[in-house]
């Protein structure tokens, strides 16, 4: 999806001046027949821990948190801590759900509702890579920030290396608007980052 400035300038004004509602996102999202997001939910988290445990090495390349989840009990704290982020409006994570069976994570890793803006993140097991199921599973969680909880400002932050997560960016229409040095400790060294950002006056 490539980005279109608004021209209109009242179009525009409506789009940033449409009244805010503060609200939860929605805990379902549909994309297709095939593909849908489910709010992370704790009676799922063994099936969470083993997509995981099975996916450590393709994980570990970008994604530093994997070494913390070492049993099925470190990730039920962490659905939990995911469930309590949510009800004080700080954000939420999906399950993936692709023919009916869990393949990653996608979610809003953080929700400024004072200047209406979030960040996404997300992991997928190596398997399903290449498909964009990613891209698709982001495009539809922005335009529900958009649309539904209008918010207004979309975040993706990416290791400078990780190609994959570059190229979901640069389809969703999304700016480059810098780069941080050591942005993240990764295991055994510091990595750089891009900031990709859109609006909502920025998509068709």
């Amino acid at each position: 999806m490539q980005s279109t400035i608004l021209t209109d300038t009242r179009e525009r004004r409506v789009l940033i001046g449409k009244k805010f509602n503060y609200e939860l996102p929605y805990p379902i999202l549909m994309i297709d027949d095939n593909l849908e997001l489910h709010q992370m939910t704790i009676e799922h988290k063994e099936e969470l821990f083993l997509l995981i445990d099975n996916n450590r090495n393709h994980l570990r390349k970008w994604l530093p948190w994997v070494d913390d989840i070492k049993s099925v009990l470190d990730e039920e704290n962490f659905i939990k801590s995911t469930l309590n982020d949510y009800s004080q409006g700080r954000g939420i994570h999906y399950e993936i759900v692709y023919d009916g069976q869990i393949v990653g994570n996608i979610g809003l890793n953080w929700i400024d509702y004072n200047n209406r803006s979030c960040g996404v993140g997300y992991w997928l097991a190596e398997k399903y890579t290449g498909n964009g199921i990613i891209t698709k599973c982001c495009k539809r969680l922005m335009k529900h920030c958009f649309y539904d909880l209008n918010f207004h400002r979309f975040v993706l932050e990416v290791a400078v290396n990780n190609t994959p997560s570059i190229k979901v960016a640069n389809r969703l229409g999304m700016r480059l608007e810098g780069k941080s040095l050591d942005r993240e400790w990764l295991y055994d060294h510091f990595t750089d980052s891009f900031l990709y950002a859109i609006t909502i006056v920025e998509i068709n």
